[in-house]
């Protein structure tokens, strides 16, 4: 679960990445939920992890919460289209 949460982090900051692109921005949409659901994993993962494997879930639920947080200033921005 704790390398799940790094592996969904990663492809959240890819994805926000492509967003950030213009005439991509409405690619967003698509990772907002997708930056939520990678965070809901890490918290999971986060609870379960004993101490060796806290900092991989760690490191993916911040992943998912810059990806979800710069997305969402990207939507604003960009009037959630460009």
């Amino acid at each position: 679960m704790q390398t799940l949460s790094l592996v969904w982090g990663i492809l959240a900051i890819l994805g926000m990445l492509i967003g950030l692109f213009p005439c991509l921005g409405s690619f967003n949409w698509l990772n907002i939920p997708f930056s939520i659901i990678g965070m809901i994993i890490g918290a999971v993962g986060l609870s379960r992890a004993d101490e060796s494997n806290k900092n991989t879930a760690t490191a993916g639920l911040v992943l998912c919460i810059i990806a979800l947080v710069i997305g969402m200033i990207r939507l604003v921005i960009g009037g959630g289209v460009l």
